[in-house]
């Protein structure tokens, strides 16, 4: 049998690995209660009479805990163990979450988005943390692309179901919430992980966790990982929809059809990431990733038929797979045990940083010189961190 068989072989029994697919569970549910809401906003605003700026607020309620929760309960899954924390998480976001479909108030029910994000804030990072405790090498790339290219046919597929649901009523999308109860138990009673074994007291433990972060090449991937989130957020998300839609009269429907294809190509690169990295050494990926993202935003205004939008879209796509999974397993490799909850939730902190300059940002340069100057900002960006990585982040 040849080598090429046996990897084969050996990916499909990573891809069905029963924790791995744990882990895959909590990664949709990470995700659910905004993805899932937000095709339902517009109805959620008539059936309470509220106005077009509050309904954003559910959003924003849900997202708020995760900013100050997220690297305190980083710490405490380092201190005290993964599944100590993740467990009531998940029940706090199912179970608050789910009520959220009986509640008529929207103070109320803001309260209880509120609630529900204090559940949900651990889910995103600690899911990579235990991927990261539980594989190394190859496989520890491998199992992220899994969970990246999982997570996007989550964000995918997610606002169709919303969608669907809210046709049947405005409250039935908060009801998915009620699956993060089941994956609690999945977790709590099926998933098995190595627990760090963390017996320093609180100050020792502050203070190393501190020494580790402020190593160089750690620095250098926050960075790299905000830029992505700056770029991503920014031209793409918010500008790229202006784009298609003042230069070729689109359509809700064409615009959602042509962006689409990013997620698409994101999940099919993700999914075959552990390939890449078995030829190319993940640093070598992240860097060429950035590169990529600069072709594809330099050619996104100059495009002149809507349908050649989709090369570029595709482009990105194929670079955002690279890009974050492959970050994400240096820093989980630059991670010891005992404090990678904390590195993955400082990096969670980062990726919201990243998504809230982004608008602004390309908000200014959009302001200074049209749509076009948003673009190559983006562009500019990326090339800057990619002589960056490859000043800082050697082998």
């Amino acid at each position: 049998m040849n080598v090429e068989n046996i990897t084969e072989r050996h990916r499909k029994k990573l891809f069905l690995d029963k924790n791995l697919l744990i882990v895959f569970s909590v990664t949709l549910t990470a995700i659910l209660s905004v993805s899932s809401i937000a095709p339902a906003l517009p109805k959620i605003q008539q059936a309470l009479n509220i106005s077009h700026q509050s309904v954003g607020m559910l959003i924003a309620a849900f997202t708020l805990p995760g900013v100050v929760l997220t690297p305190v309960l980083g710490v405490l899954a380092d201190r005290y163990g993964r599944k100590r924390i993740l467990v009531p998480s998940l029940m706090l976001f199912g179970a608050v979450g789910g009520m959220c479909a009986f509640i008529k108030n929207f103070e109320l029910l803001l309260v209880m988005r509120l609630i529900q994000g204090m559940g949900g804030a651990a889910l995103g990072s600690l899911n990579i943390t235990i991927i990261g405790d539980l594989f190394f090498g190859n496989e520890r790339t491998t199992a992220l692309g899994y969970n990246s290219s999982i997570l996007n046919i989550g964000t995918s597929v997610y606002p169709a179901v919303g969608g669907a649901l809210a046709v049947l009523g405005w409250n039935y999308p908060f009801m998915l919430a009620f699956a993060g109860i089941p994956v609690s138990l999945l977790v709590l009673f099926v998933l098995k992980n190595p627990e760090p074994k963390n017996r320093q007291n609180l100050k020792e433990y502050l203070h190393n966790l501190l020494f580790s972060i402020k190593h160089r090449q750690v620095i250098v991937l926050f960075i790299s990982c905000c830029i992505t989130f700056v770029i991503l957020y920014g031209p793409y998300l918010t500008y790229f929809p202006l784009l298609i839609a003042g230069k070729f009269g689109a359509t809700s429907l064409v615009i959602g059809l042509v962006m689409s294809t990013m997620s698409a190509a994101t999940a099919v690169t993700s999914w075959q990431l552990g390939r890449l990295a078995s030829i190319f050494p993940e640093r070598a990926l992240l860097k060429i990733s950035f590169l990529i993202y600069g072709a594809a935003l330099t050619v996104f205004p100059l495009v002149n038929n809507l349908w050649f939008l989709l090369i570029p879209t595709v482009i990105y796509g194929v670079a955002n797979g690279v890009n974050i999974p492959c970050a994400i397993t240096l820093l989980s490799g630059l991670a010891p045990i005992e404090y990678r909850a904390a590195f993955m939730s400082t990096n969670g902190m980062v990726l919201r940083l990243g998504q809230t300059l982004g608008p602004m940002l390309m908000g200014v340069m959009f302001a200074l010189g049209g749509i076009n100057y948003a673009f190559f900002s983006g562009t500019a960006l990326a090339v800057t961190m990619f002589i960056g990585l490859a000043i800082f982040l050697r082998e």
